[in-house]
């Protein structure tokens, strides 16, 4: 959520910014439901003070025997007005506050202008794809022809966007996590975090992703939500609280299914593992001072990216363009891996900085060191170390064989129990 007062002193500035992003100008309405909140409040505090005026002179025209009534009429009077202007005082304040949550963050000056993913730049790029000297197969086919990979069964107790993995996949999807664990908590300093699955309302408009995003949620009839990234059940660990400056930053990880019903994404990707309804995920999450975040975002990147290279992916590191930004972010840079299956690359992971805009509307703050008053917001970012379904289908597409088989990479050997090839013919229900 973006600071109402600076919305106030520099109204041009947001329109300018979400014109970067393609979004229709917001800084009048925003002005004139501030303007009317104001008046609003403004009168009351004047009725207040007036009913507090006349109150005494009820008294002191009583003690010495005379009318009071007239003053009584007039507090009545007062009193109906103000039950009618808290009315109204609250519902332009609840107006004000949805019309900020749907403003998304001010992009940081460096973001590359465009109005969609074509307009995104290359960074960098690591690793050459391997030239196959047979035909490349999708890792759904490549699943489908070793046994382990079933989308027809999983469809018949789930629907579309559900699979069932068996065997020497579904432990190469948990050898893949652990190594992620492994190297964000041992060599990368994130500590690990088992999250709540489920969260209220409340965490969602925290971290962003309502009111504007409801409808790629899980609800459940209890009233809570099923995350659609441990990045909400992570960054609401500050939520509500002032944290120690001298503690910063604080990184978390964690690996936990996450659920996204993907309803602006009919007809894409309706083929194997890209885009289910439930995946697992590593998430990365920092917490910083606001000084600290642009480099703590090269950290996190840096960090997703060694796990990609540890499994021999080649990928690319694109800086999205103004249009390609997420809502909360003001920065991002995705990680594409190389996918043999679809001859591209393919997102693997999304790493963001979003500034003081999730703290703002967690009310996340922290003192800094050597202060004992004043707190400032903290600064909170996010990145995919990795999307673990995701990379799977690049260790499947990446390390097919010709016969059909798949080479688990060197990375993975110590958590496969001596399994150095995963080859078709798997007796399996």
């Amino acid at each position: 959520m973006l600071d109402l007062k600076w919305i106030r002193e520099n109204p041009e500035a947001l329109d300018a910014a979400l014109a970067r992003r393609g979004a229709a100008p917001l800084s009048a309405a925003v002005l004139d439901l501030d303007k009317r909140h104001r008046g609003v409040t403004t009168e009351l505090q004047t009725l207040q003070s007036r009913r507090n005026e006349v109150s005494k002179q009820i008294g002191a025209v009583k003690g010495k025997g005379g009318d009071a009534g007239p003053l009584m009429a007039e507090v009545a009077a007062i009193k109906d007005r103000m039950t009618a202007l808290e009315v109204e005082e609250k519902a332009l304040g609840e107006d004000g506050r949805s019309l900020l949550l749907t403003i998304p963050n001010i992009l940081h000056e460096t973001v590359p202008a465009g109005r969609d993913e074509t307009f995104n730049v290359e960074v960098r790029k690591w690793g050459t794809p391997r030239t196959l000297n047979f035909a490349a197969k999708d890792h759904a086919d490549i699943g489908a022809a070793l046994g382990l990979m079933d989308f027809d069964q999983a469809a018949v107790m789930s629907g579309a966007r559900f699979v069932v993995l068996k065997g020497a996949l579904a432990r190469l999807e948990r050898a893949i996590a652990q190594l992620m664990l492994d190297t964000h908590t041992t060599e990368n300093g994130y500590t690990e975090v088992n999250p709540p699955l489920l969260v209220r309302d409340v965490a969602l408009v925290g971290t962003g992703q309502l009111p504007k995003f409801g409808g790629d949620l899980f609800h459940t009839t209890a009233g809570l939500y099923l995350i659609p990234t441990s990045e909400v059940s992570l960054t609401n660990l500050a939520a509500e609280r002032i944290l120690d400056g001298a503690a910063l930053p604080l990184r978390m990880t964690a690996f936990t299914p996450c659920f996204r019903s993907e309803a602006g994404a009919a007809g894409r990707d309706t083929k194997g593992m890209i885009r289910n309804h439930q995946f697992e995920k590593v998430e990365l999450v920092s917490i910083t001072a606001p000084e600290e975040s642009e480099a703590e975002l090269e950290r996190m990147t840096k960090c997703a990216e060694g796990v990609l290279q540890k499994l021999e992916l080649p990928y690319r590191v694109m800086a999205l363009c103004a249009g390609d930004v997420g809502f909360g972010a003001n920065r991002t840079y995705d990680i594409e891996v190389w996918l043999p299956g679809q001859d591209t690359y393919r997102e693997i992971s999304s790493c963001s900085n979003t500034g003081d805009f999730q703290a703002r509307r967690m009310n996340a703050r922290y003192r800094p060191a050597g202060e004992t008053k004043g707190t400032r917001f903290v600064h909170t970012l996010n990145g995919s170390g990795l999307a673990v379904g995701r990379t799977l289908i690049a260790v499947l597409e990446n390390h097919q064989q010709q016969d059909g088989s798949v080479v688990v990479p060197q990375a993975l050997k110590p958590y496969m129990g001596g399994l150095d090839v995963i080859a078709p013919g798997a007796k399996i229900l």
